[in-house]
């Protein structure tokens, strides 16, 4: 088939996967995707600040889309909890929840997240979301749920009149300040809730637990309301409809407003739809094309902008659910959409009976779930830096607009990578008497002294114009370090790149070297960087006779220019040539 067709129709290149067991098992896969999706698309929408069904809208359309347009096999595509509350933390400073000024300001967000989806993907920018570290993912998306509680909490204590606020700190001063203001039934509902999910899941682990703990926390609301006991608020019916159609704004003063907003919920929303397609195609054996998942979900997010949908993106537990129940081809999310909606028309006139309480009760639980603990305490752990950047995110996510939240954790991360790759790691080594071939291994493993002449380096790192400052450094304090030690062997296995200002270094610390008496000494270069040595001249102004292709050639030649005097009365003996010849060619007495 013409790439040409395969780009503009991709599920034409998995249709040969489509058989009558596969469709079987992607009909089961559906339908165990509908029941998941159904609370949390209502639960997203009210966390999103919107009517329910956008929510529900957002879990039919986007998903067909995104999975025929896509390249994952898996992948399920509605709304998600980070990008719900970013939708609701950014927005709401711009107008009030649930107004139509709102929606219509979501809706044209979304047109603008889709087309910036889109252009990545056509102009092949699939790797743009490596910028987004794992460790910002883990801070950020801890902080939101942190953030989830806090705007829930009116929610949970029956302040229906409380306004929600977005930021962290507002929320619960207002709860607070309103403390004697809460309803103990909400509160009460919330709690059932939270309980009947929890024992659903660990009881009945087939099952969709937080439509279990809806199910009965509405019951619960209901029997109240029944005996006359107490009347919470609930969400109020849903429409037994289509989507329909809607039409974003195209004021260029609104896009300007919205587009900072809209490039940030764009990196959050490609991060998670290529992070959880990447994570089941780890255990499907398939094959990505990060390019093509850009264009599906840029697409999805279009055609939603127009279809009464807001922002949406691939889901993590979702996308493994569908995995886990079998689905075979993208038509498991295909089938998902109409089995949904046959749902929804169902149950539509249920939906007046459902209680924001037992909404926050499952919010709540999502937030919980959003919050990783162990790979918090594993990043602490393993690294200062990543744990400086984790609570940057963290915190920021809690102090900030959460656009800025993000681009702040890609900016600490950015410099964070910039002094990794203008700090080479210049690593003292000797030979290792363990190692039966005397491998070069550092000092502290070696459990030798170093030579008093030769200073044995390990570069690792590339050598390049924000480096040289380092590493020349580096080589001066080396080379002041020991008395009387004035060579230099510097072993480059580990430099993957050089430039042209890594080679005038070189040549920089040749001539440095030579003036206090010494030589600069070069093995085991990598064939592009020797190249680039021999191409510029380099390696002459250096001297190709002190550049050696092994270690072992480098000891060899380089010994035999030590100072024999000094080796005679030396103990160290770190080379295998020490222990029986000196320099000079005499045997050792000793």
């Amino acid at each position: 088939m013409p790439p040409l067709a395969l780009k503009a129709l991709p599920f034409l290149g998995w249709r040969d996967r489509v058989d009558r067991e596969s469709l079987r098992a992607d009909l089961v896969a559906g339908l165990v995707a509908a029941l998941i999706v159904l609370p949390q698309a209502v639960a997203f929408a009210t966390l999103a600040g919107l009517p329910p069904e956008f929510g529900l809208y957002g879990a039919m359309v986007p998903a067909v889309i995104g999975a025929l347009w896509g390249s994952s096999w898996h992948l399920m595509s509605g709304p998600t909890n980070a990008t719900s509350l970013m939708v609701f933390a950014t927005m709401g400073a711009l107008a009030a929840p649930f107004s139509p000024e709102y929606i219509a300001l979501v809706l044209t967000l979304n047109l603008m997240i889709g087309l910036l989806k889109l252009g990545f993907g056509l102009a092949r920018l699939g790797t743009l979301v490596n910028f987004i570290s794992h460790t910002v993912i883990v801070g950020f998306t801890a902080g939101a749920g942190v953030l989830i509680v806090g705007a829930q909490l009116s929610n949970a204590g029956g302040l229906v009149a409380l306004p929600q606020e977005a930021a962290f700190v507002d929320a619960v001063r207002g709860v607070v300040l309103h403390s004697r203001d809460i309803d103990p039934w909400s509160a009460l509902i919330a709690a059932v809730t939270i309980a009947a999910a929890l024992a659903a899941r660990r009881l009945l682990p087939r099952t969709p637990h937080l439509l279990v703990g809806i199910v009965v926390g509405s019951l619960v609301a209901w029997l109240l309301a029944r005996e006359g006991i107490a009347h919470v608020a609930t969400i109020g019916p849903l429409p037994s409809a289509l989507p329909s159609w809607s039409m974003p704004s195209f004021s260029a003063g609104t896009w300007r407003t919205l587009a900072p907003i809209a490039l940030a919920l764009t990196l959050i929303g490609l991060t998670e739809a290529v992070s959880s397609a990447r994570a089941v195609a780890a255990k499907s054996g398939q094959r990505l094309d990060g390019n093509q998942e850009f264009i599906g979900q840029g697409l999805a997010n279009i055609v939603g902008a127009f279809t009464s949908c807001y922002p949406t993106s691939g889901s993590f537990n979702r996308t493994t659910a569908n995995y886990e129940a079998g689905a075979r081809t993208p038509l498991a999310a295909v089938f998902s959409a109409p089995m949904l909606l046959g749902i929804v028309l169902m149950v539509a006139p249920l939906a007046a009976y459902l209680p924001l309480a037992a909404m926050a009760g499952v919010l709540f639980l999502v937030a919980w779930a959003l919050i990783d603990f162990a790979e918090m305490r594993r990043i602490v752990r393993a690294s200062r830096v990543e744990a400086l950047v984790l609570a940057t995110t963290f915190f920021a996510t809690l102090l900030l607009q959460l656009e800025f939240a993000i681009f702040l954790g890609v900016l600490v991360s950015f410099l964070v990578y910039l002094h990794r790759t203008t700090h080479p790691q210049l690593t003292p080594v000797a030979p290792d008497p363990a190692s039966p071939r005397r491998r070069f291994a550092p000092l502290s493993q070696a459990g030798t002294p170093g030579c008093p002449q030769l200073a044995l380096l390990r570069v690792d790192g590339s050598l390049f114009f924000g480096a040289v400052d380092h590493v020349g450094d580096e080589l001066t304090a080396v080379r002041a370090a020991v008395p009387g030690r004035r060579d230099v062997l510097l072993v480059g296995s580990g430099i993957n790149f050089i430039d042209v200002a890594g080679a005038e270094l070189l040549v920089r610390e040749a001539r440095l070297t030579a003036e206090t008496g010494g030589t600069l000494y070069l093995c085991n270069l990598k064939p592009t960087v020797s190249e680039l040595l021999e191409r510029g001249g380099f390696l002459d102004a250096i001297g190709r006779a002190r550049v050696f292709d092994t270690k072992d050639d480098a000891i060899r030649a380089i010994y035999a220019t030590l100072a024999a005097a000094r080796c005679r009365v030396c103990t160290a003996r770190i080379f295998s040539e020490c222990a029986t010849m000196l320099p000079d060619g005499s045997l050792r007495e000793d």
